[in-house]
């Protein structure tokens, strides 16, 4: 079928169409990007007061009382894996739940309850055949990254106090402005009391909980804390993937919008060529 200047004119108007679309998601996976990394000052900060209160409270407890990181092999554990909650963003799924299958072969001698967070990731883990044991929706907003931090905690120490696991780690991306996207894991359970340093205040803190009981407390505010950074972290990655995979889909775009506008000049030229060689030939009424 010969094809005609209005079918590529057609085409042109939907491409621009396209290209603003693009253009438009761009613009708002950078501004949900910049957010986040806005925000991850604040939750570092309370992070490291929680951290101050551990260092604190150690100083009440004799060093060899001091709770430390279990050095035996756990029963079972769990794996968080942040994927993302919307689609257009690369690659970014897959390279997560690569790294849980890294941490799965590395840990195949006990079993594993796998928590995906995000739609489109769960969608890529059934894919996959993986098993999904829990999940929830990503957030959209940074303002949900508290909520969703502690409906995870809350399934982690279900699983903790029912002696399901024993172990929880968890997988998530890292930002990075340029193309590469590296891979975070991490140990949250059982939590290593040894990273922080006793703090001897000069004025001792009044202190109405027993020493033990306190530190596990401040231990679940921290890995709270630790949770929320990580879906932070997480959510900025997937907009910065977002954006990566925007540029390229712009590219692509503009290359067949160059393409399609050579081709309707050629057409155009093609009509007017036939409109002269008609009325060079009389054929005209």
């Amino acid at each position: 079928m010969t094809e005609r200047l209005s079918d590529v004119t057609a085409r042109i108007a939907s491409v621009n169409q396209l290209e603003a679309v693009i253009t438009a998601m761009r613009s708002v996976a950078a501004a949900r990007s910049h957010e986040a990394r806005v925000q991850l000052d604040g939750i570092r900060a309370y992070a490291r007061i929680i951290a101050d209160a551990i260092g604190n409270a150690l100083a009440f407890v004799p060093r060899q009382s001091r709770p430390i990181a279990s050095g035996h092999q756990p029963d079972g554990q769990a794996i968080v894996a942040l994927c993302s909650e919307q689609g257009f963003c690369g690659t970014f799924n897959d390279r997560v739940l690569d790294a849980v299958g890294r941490m799965q072969a590395g840990t195949a001698s006990f079993g594993t309850e796998l928590l995906v967070i995000g739609d489109r990731g769960l969608m890529v883990a059934e894919e996959r055949g993986l098993a999904v044991d829990w999940s929830a929706p990503m957030v959209a907003h940074t303002a949900q990254v508290a909520a969703l931090a502690g409906r995870i905690s809350e399934a982690l120490y279900r699983r903790l106090d029912a002696g399901q696991i024993s172990r929880v780690g968890i997988v998530h991306a890292l930002p990075d402005a340029s193309s590469t996207m590296d891979i975070a894991e991490k140990v949250l359970v059982p939590f290593d009391f040894g990273r922080f340093p006793t703090l001897h205040a000069a004025v001792p803190p009044l202190v109405t909980l027993p020493p033990q009981v306190l530190l596990a407390g401040l231990a679940e505010e921290y890995v709270f804390a630790e949770l929320c950074e990580a879906i932070m972290l997480s959510f900025a990655a997937e907009n910065e993937s977002r954006m990566q995979a925007m540029i390229s889909a712009r590219n692509n775009v503009q290359e067949t919008f160059d393409r399609l506008r050579a081709r309707a000049r050629q057409l155009r030229q093609e009509d007017i060529t036939n409109e002269i060689i008609e009325l060079a030939g009389g054929q005209l009424p």
